[in-house]
């Protein structure tokens, strides 16, 4: 890495000395693409092995039996290559990224993402730039995958612009986007799934118990403010200080150094106004063709699940209307070699998304996620402990089952009909098991390869410094999982303290 660190405390040269040791610890391994290339084969392998010795455990919920699935016999071999081409095709960070950056691409070769970088810079004060970042990071959660396409890379550019490391930026913005992930404050569709899960998991014990969307509101709102807090104070007294001032050539297009269109600007702020119009006529109305046409709500419908397409737009109409003014894009085919240009830098990315890609579905279809997760969950059966001993030790357990499977509804269907009725049991009520559950799951997101968008991550790291890899990663997010871990954790633990309802009539303790 180019860095230039200057003097640091002892305590921060120590902190900073571990997070390199692991850095070159995890940069010793093969390029991204050919360790998810190994991953992938040696998921294989190991399904082998799984299937020889009978690994397997019982569902909680159907009480079938969930067997290792091998890979080595001849339906397998056949799958995996029969699967090859649409595991790539439908790997859900690739199609979401290219369309993202279709759009973000030329709002950024017209100048019009630089020109809005540079007049943000000139008015934001810098000691709160971490704390923007990371604020919006955790409320990008309501807009599903945006975070992780639009925001982490706009992040680096913001820092990068307001001359500081953009690993600082992509770092502060992953935090928020990642391992934030369950805090808002606002309701979204997580909370609404994850409520009726637990709400199956308790009707197993009581057949009128019922979870609402809102049942952990008021502990994500605080969440909100207290991850904001935590992810600055990690950027701002960890993060930036280790990775120093940035000395990496970087793409030209992040130079700091931008020149600003006021007509450009005043055209894309026109073009930007009309498209806002016309989103509030599609979602305003009771009947707006954007709205959840079985429910006439706002959550579930197109607006939220095609909000990557509409940013994409957005930025595309925007970045058009800044560069016709501006004299950056003056034809037609001048938008077209912007759109080229774009997709050209994304060649590494392709690569790296089919590894990743084969990796994710065959270890989904091996089954071995599952069986760990059913055996994790079973350890913490046999524990005899108090409500807060209880949960912290069930918040450690969802982070670690976090490291092997990703989705967070996945895990808590399978994990929930046995943590909640047995904290129940205890006088522990659903909505604070799914609260510990939603900490732990969230706190390992930035940590994990197995997490769809983290190499993507990666990738946005390597347009600043071709050298970054998955070690480079891991090490800047370490601080903010073990951070998080502790300040939610702790504020899980005062909320038990005082005995605060965790949302509207959702008490932590039973009658």
């Amino acid at each position: 890495m180019n860095r230039d660190t200057g003097p640091l405390t002892d305590q921060a040269a120590g902190v900073a000395g571990i997070l390199n040791r692991i850095e070159r610890l995890g940069n010793s391994l093969p390029h991204p693409a050919t360790l998810f290339a190994a991953l992938a084969l040696g998921v294989v392998l190991l399904s082998g092995l799984g299937g020889f010795l009978g690994w397997s455990a019982v569902h909680p919920i159907t009480g079938a039996e969930v067997k290792a699935i091998s890979l080595l016999d001849g339906p397998g071999l056949r799958r995996m290559l029969e699967g090859t081409v649409s595991n790539f095709t439908s790997f859900a960070p690739l199609g979401t990224v290219l369309v993202a950056m279709l759009g973000l691409g030329l709002a950024e070769r017209s100048g019009l993402l630089g020109a809005l970088l540079a007049r943000l810079v000139a008015a934001a004060r810098p000691q709160f730039l971490s704390f923007f970042v990371v604020f919006a990071g955790v409320l990008s959660s309501l807009a599903a995958d945006a975070g992780y396409v639009v925001l982490i890379p706009l992040a680096g550019w913001l820092f990068h612009a307001a001359g500081r490391h953009p690993f600082a930026g992509i770092a502060a913005a992953f935090a928020g986007v990642s391992a934030g992930y369950s805090a808002n404050l606002m309701i979204g569709s997580l909370d609404a799934i994850l409520a009726g899960l637990s709400t199956e998991a308790a009707r197993l014990l009581d057949p009128t118990y019922e979870v609402t969307a809102a049942g952990n509101w008021w502990f994500i709102i605080a969440s909100t403010v207290l991850i904001a807090l935590a992810g600055t104070w990690v950027t701002e007294r960890i993060t930036a200080p280790r990775l120093g001032a940035y000395a990496g050539e970087g793409d030209g297009s992040h130079d700091p150094e931008i020149a600003v269109s006021a007509a450009g600007l005043r055209a894309a702020g026109w073009v930007s106004l009309v498209g806002l119009g016309l989103l509030l006529w599609a979602l305003v109305p009771a009947d707006g063709v954007l709205r959840n046409p079985d429910t006439g709500g706002i959550l579930g419908s197109p607006a939220i699940s095609a909000i990557v397409v509409l940013i994409a737009l957005f930025a595309a109409a925007a970045g058009i209307a800044y560069g016709r003014a501006a004299g950056t894009l003056t034809s037609s085919t001048a938008v077209m070699e912007a759109l080229e240009a774009t997709m050209a830098t994304m060649a590494g990315y392709l690569v790296l998304m089919f590894f990743a890609a084969q990796f994710v579905a065959w270890f989904g279809w091996t089954q071995l996620g599952v069986i760990t997760a059913i055996h994790g969950a079973a350890v913490l059966q046999t524990l005899d402990l108090g409500t807060l001993p209880l949960l912290l030790t069930f918040i450690l357990i969802a982070a670690l089952i976090n490291l092997v499977i990703g989705s967070a509804s996945a895990k808590w269907g399978i994990m929930a009909p046995v943590f909640v009725p047995m904290l129940y049991l205890l006088g522990i009520s659903p909505e604070a098991s799914q609260m510990a559950y939603r900490i732990g799951d969230s706190v390992s997101n930035v940590l994990t390869p197995l997490m769809p968008y983290f190499a993507l991550v990666v990738a946005f790291m390597q347009r600043y410094d071709r050298r970054a890899g998955v070690g480079t990663l891991m090490a800047t997010m370490l601080p903010y999982s073990l951070a998080l871990l502790l300040c939610w954790s702790a504020l899980l633990g005062v909320w038990i303290a005082f005995d605060w309802p965790l949302g509207p009539g959702a008490t932590i303790s039973l009658p």
